[in-house]
């Protein structure tokens, strides 16, 4: 005797198309492998199951032909022929029974799955279990993982393929757990992504908790500051009672060499001599895109503690695309311990 998809999935034979989806997300989220490594066998042969079930079931096509003649009829292999009364199967290419076989029932669609029905042999052939269930969730991680595909051995999932932060899931209420995020300057300025590794505990089919890592991609935005919280919803531990908990990632600004962060502007100290603060100066300084920046006087004398400041060459505003605050250099006058006697004579004509 055949399978029984409905039973399988758990659905009465009059199910609609989103009673199977409901029932195929469901069990499949419940019996993946890699959600089961205390019992992986079983786990895996009921998750190939779901696939097969809901393969059948979800293409209309393959349903009334397996509503028909079970299993053994879809696959091929139940000898060929229609039951009693059933008249052919009219508006399928070819009409009814042709010699030699159902020749006519070749190119259904249906996850890539082509079945030829020829001397009752070669009908439907299954599609890898992984293959339905990636077709099923997209580009999403339904299981907070990065090896999506690893228990039949499918194409491995790149790490953190998804960009930023994963829409919420219904069931995100078990609270949020927040990690501090440092973060250079120049990070901060030009906006980067950063992939970050990160522990959780899910649930097996048993209940029992199962430590697990994933890579997160954190989109960080140019002009970010200090205490801006970059939210992942669902993405921590599953807890008892089904929730999930959120991770929220705190931004830090790590210290910088040149430049110290105020606001949307960015401060920096030149040093000069006496010389130069009479006479005037020249200086380059690297700015965080890299670019080198030429900062020069020879119009005026600069005093202690004078501050310069260079509109629009300072922390991209984040609420104003484009725009930038300043840069504020403030000049140290470094005065010479002493002075020839020459020097002396000199500094009288001032």
């Amino acid at each position: 005797m055949g399978k029984d998809y409905y039973k399988i999935l758990g659905v009465d034979k009059g199910a609609s198309e989103e009673e199977l989806k409901k029932a195929y997300k469901k069990s499949a989220l419940k019996w993946h492998p890699d959600r089961n490594p205390n019992s992986k066998e079983e786990a895996e042969k009921k998750f190939k199951e779901l696939a097969e079930a809901y393969e059948a079931l979800s293409d209309p096509k393959k349903r009334r032909i397996y509503d028909q003649l079970g299993e053994e009829g879809l696959k091929g292999g139940g000898g060929g022929g229609a039951p009693p009364g059933a008249g052919g199967f009219q508006g399928f290419p070819g009409g009814g029974p042709q010699a030699g076989g159902f020749s006519g029932f070749q190119g259904f669609p249906g996850g890539g799955t082509t079945f030829t029905f020829t001397n009752g042999a070669g009908g439907f052939e299954p599609s890898h279990p992984n293959d339905v269930f990636s077709q099923f969730f997209g580009q999403s991680d339904p299981l907070g993982r990065g090896g999506l595909f690893s228990a039949f051995g499918g194409p491995p999932q790149e790490p953190g393929h998804r960009h930023g932060p994963r829409p919420p899931r219904a069931n995100s209420s078990g609270g949020t757990v927040s990690r501090p995020l440092p973060l250079a300057l120049e990070d901060l300025y030009n906006g980067t992504t950063k992939k970050l590794r990160v522990k959780r505990q899910i649930l097996d089919v048993s209940g029992h908790s199962v430590a697990t890592e994933k890579i997160l991609e954190v989109d960080i935005k140019p002009g970010y500051k200090a205490g801006t919280k970059i939210k992942f919803t669902g993405e921590g531990d599953e807890l008892p009672n089904g929730s999930s908990q959120d991770i929220e990632f705190v931004v830090q600004e790590k210290a910088h060499d040149t430049f110290k962060r105020d606001g949307d502007n960015l401060k920096t100290t030149i040093r000069i001599s006496l010389k130069e603060a009479l006479l005037g100066f020249e200086r380059q300084i690297v700015m965080l895109d890299g670019r080198k920046k030429r900062i020069a006087n020879t119009d005026s004398i600069i005093q202690p503690h004078q501050e310069m400041r260079i509109n629009n060459e300072g922390m991209p505003i984040r609420k104003s695309p484009g725009r930038k605050g300043d840069m504020i250099i403030s000049f140290r006058v470094d005065l010479p311990k002493q002075l020839t006697p020459q020097q002396k004579e000199a500094a009288k004509l001032l």
